[in-house]
């Protein structure tokens, strides 16, 4: 896969240099140049309706404006279309555009493609899965090529959230619990999506969300309060959205959530004073969708107006949705409750993300039905998505190795999911086919399964409906086989955004039906779709195998069916936490230890601990856990010294053998622990990771590298330091490694 990935980044990178090459030719200013002058000759309504954007009738994501899109183009009061999508469609938004803006600026197209445009890769989570960056950067170029071709300049992604609760629908999107992860996917999915030159016709504009920590949603519940320290802040939340600018992010979308009092979207301390000023972006500022209007009932702004001046001054420079800039801020300039200075900061950013674009250059220049038809669900696409879906599995339990299966096997595949080919896809799958072109993995196993006879397909059960009238036909099947498989989870919008759940369990009576399969006395092993960790605590004690699939995308069904029948080893790790119960979330691997640590069994004194009455404190599944068709042996951890100096290095090696009977990729995992800081620390974090192929019978040493930087927090004074002291190492495969060293850091 890795090298597969390589040569198809390569392509991708020749054809936007020829593309940029080719676009860089047409005779047009620097834009230095040409961005003054035409602002130069842009009236106050020219200026603020760049800073208005409206959807149109595609795709519903949240209530509508009230606005008539195509009569506020007409009037040349908009800047950018949400939700259009198509090169005809596209094109002649455009056109009605350019007909009617005396200055001819063009509009911006965008949309959330979040994995995937029309060739639908494994939901973000999932992705994150493989912890493989090369793949992740891949699945953005595609999704980016994809849909450029289809007339989209930009996309709400990627969403780097960090999120500890998987009541939380939104995890689907993100990256996980860990900041480290999450910075390094960060960075490689915003690369993937805009490439090295947003001038060439396979990129598009990423979009950083959500500006700033709306993972940390109380409750778990979307769009609710997140309060907390500047410290936790600054340490766990904000380093994935700077990752974002270190890799040339063009766009970031402000937070439905208020922190410490003040709503995102109104935030100087956020938007001006931490991304604009201190991290020098220089991008344009979008809100969420109505973003402005909501801080009227936050209550933290009189009326819309007022939340309008609000954002203008905090830094927004473009209202999704909401009209709010549209229809009050000349009227607050003129007031002189905003100033011109601001009005023309936010429109000379929005202009030259579009100038970036090349679409001064050429307004259609996005718009080639015959590259749309050539691009869409290509080959080598469909591929590329099958590879990082074969990736993205997590082997949760695999007792007597009952995986993989073998084809001269009877086997029973039963549950809700195991024909689908509407949900596989998951949440936020754009113009994903949802109907006869995603593969089901009825469908996927019936490609590697020439003898009929040897498998069966039954639902047994649905979802959510009580519905048991189809237990007993999927019981007889089951009765003739030697392995079950049911596939089971959640429809694709129980997760993602206005999806957050208090019950994280398998939904319905579906556990029920397990127990009915588990009776038979054949081995059980349950394939999960579904878009965050679930509770699993009964599953794990009585199914012989899990396999966590989330929504794997396109072409699941056939990565599903390879992945059953060992043409792919999985080697993905979990990148969030799962529970034994609900009611320990939030749970995360770097917790902090308090004074009174519960130790476990082994601790004598249990009662006045830090601890539950009624469950350990330990998850079910660890972060950094997942297993493999092989084994995988840790041994001979080295330091190349026990003291790291002020600017100097530390080398840090241990070698790791394939002791099964399969090759097999493993996530080497580096956990570190400050033991003692002027704040307390965590009790480990994650510091580096290396994803491996091993061969069978094969040892590889790996070799990670340590210096202050990496040891650096904010201390009692809210400066970012490393403070000398003891620390300690541990490398293994996954957030519980045993094996470990020290060393101490002398400044």
């Amino acid at each position: 896969m890795k090298k597969y990935s390589r040569t198809l980044l390569f392509v991708l990178a020749c054809s936007a240099t020829m593309h940029a090459q080719k676009a860089k030719k047409t005779n047009i200013k620097p834009r230095n140049e040409f961005i003054p002058e035409l602002m130069a000759k842009m009236t106050v309504d020219e200026k603020i309706a760049q800073l208005v954007q409206f959807t149109a009738d595609g795709t519903v994501t949240g209530p509508k404006s009230g606005n008539n899109f195509i009569d506020e183009i007409k009037k040349g009061n908009v800047g950018s279309i949400l939700n259009a999508t198509g090169v005809k469609y596209t094109g002649e938004l455009q056109k009605l555009n350019m007909d009617n803006s005396r200055l001819k600026i063009p509009l911006l197209f965008g949309y959330d493609v979040i994995h995937g445009y029309r060739t639908i890769f494994p939901i973000t989570l999932g992705e994150t899965a493989s912890w493989d960056l090369a793949a992740v950067e891949l699945g953005a170029k595609v999704a980016a090529d994809e849909s450029a071709a289809s007339g989209i300049h930009w996309t709400f992604a990627p969403m780097v959230d960090i999120s500890r609760d998987p009541r939380w629908g939104r995890v689907s999107e993100g990256a996980g619990e860990d900041t480290f992860l999450g910075s390094k996917m960060a960075f490689a999915r915003v690369k993937g999506f805009q490439g090295n030159d947003l001038m060439s016709l396979n990129s598009i504009l990423a979009c950083t969300k959500h500006f700033a920590a709306y993972g940390a949603a109380e409750a778990g519940r979307d769009y609710n309060t997140v309060d907390m320290s500047e410290r936790v802040l600054r340490e766990v939340y904000l380093p994935p959205f700077k990752a974002t600018v270190d890799a040339g992010v063009a766009t970031f979308m402000t937070s439905f959530n208020e922190i410490a009092g003040v709503p995102s979207t109104g935030s100087k301390f956020l938007v001006n004073g931490i991304l604009k000023k201190e991290w020098g972006f220089n991008g344009f500022v979008v809100t969420d969708y109505t973003g402005i209007n909501e801080m009227v009932p936050h209550g933290y702004a009189k009326d819309e107006a007022h939340a309008g001046e609000l954002a203008l001054t905090a830094g927004v420079d473009m209202d999704m949705v909401g009209g709010v800039f549209l229809k009050h801020l000349k009227l607050s300039l003129a007031e002189g409750k905003v100033t011109m200075a601001q009005i023309d900061d936010a429109c000379r950013r929005v202009l030259e993300a579009k100038y970036d674009l090349g679409l001064f250059h050429d307004p259609y220049r996005y718009n080639d039905a015959k590259r749309e038809k050539a691009t869409i669900t290509k080959k080598e696409y469909l591929d590329a998505a099958l590879n990082v879906a074969n990736k993205s599995f997590v082997l949760l339990k695999n007792s007597n190795n009952v995986l993989p299966l073998k084809k001269e096997q009877k086997v029973a595949f039963v549950g809700p999911l195991v024909s689908d080919e509407f949900n596989i896809i998951g949440s936020w799958a754009a113009t994903g086919d949802r109907n006869g072109f995603a593969v089901s993995i009825q469908e996927g196993v019936n490609k590697l399964v020439a003898d009929k006879s040897k498998v069966s397909f039954e639902r047994g059960v649905e979802i959510l409906k009580d519905d048991r009238s189809m237990i007993q036909k999927a019981i007889a099947s089951a009765k003739n086989a030697d392995v079950i498989v049911a596939v089971m989870g959640e429809f694709e919008n129980m997760t993602g955004e206005a999806a957050s759940r208090t019950n994280i369990d398998l939904p319905g009576i579906q556990k029920e039906f397990l127990a009915e399969l588990k009776k038979l006395n054949k081995p059980v092993v349950l394939v999960l779709l579904n878009g965050r960790p679930l509770t699993l605590t009964w599953e794990n004690e009585n199914m012989d195998a899990i396999l966590e699939a989330w929504y794997p995308g396109t072409m699941g069904g056939d990565a599903i069916a390879q992945t059953l029948y060992g043409m792919n080893n999985p080697g993905g790790k979990l990148p969030m936490t799962f529970p034994r119960n609900v009611g320990q979330v939030p749970i995360y691997y770097n917790h902090k230890n308090t004074g009174r640590p519960y130790l476990g069994a082994k601790d004598p004194e249990q009662k006045y601990k830090s601890r539950y009455t009624d469950s350990d404190n330990s998850p079910l599944y660890p972060f950094g856990y997942g297993l493999s068709y092989t084994t995988f042996e840790y041994s001979n951890l080295k330091l190349s010294s026990s003291a790291l100096n002020a600017n100097g290095k530390l080398k840090v090696t241990v070698d790791v053998a394939n002791t099964g009977n399969y090759d097999g990729e493993e996530v080497v995992q580096l956990y570190v622990k400050d033991v003692v800081g002027s704040v307390t620390r965590p009790v480990r974090e994650l510091k580096g990771f290396k994803k491996l192929l091993i061969k069978k019978g094969a040892k590889q040493t790996v070799e990670f590298e340590l210096s202050p930087d990496d040891l650096r927090f904010y201390n009692i004074d809210m400066k970012f330091v490393a403070e000398p002291g003891d620390f300690e190492v541990f490398v293994g495969g996954n957030s519980d490694a045993a094996l470990n060293s020290k060393f101490v850091l002398v400044i």
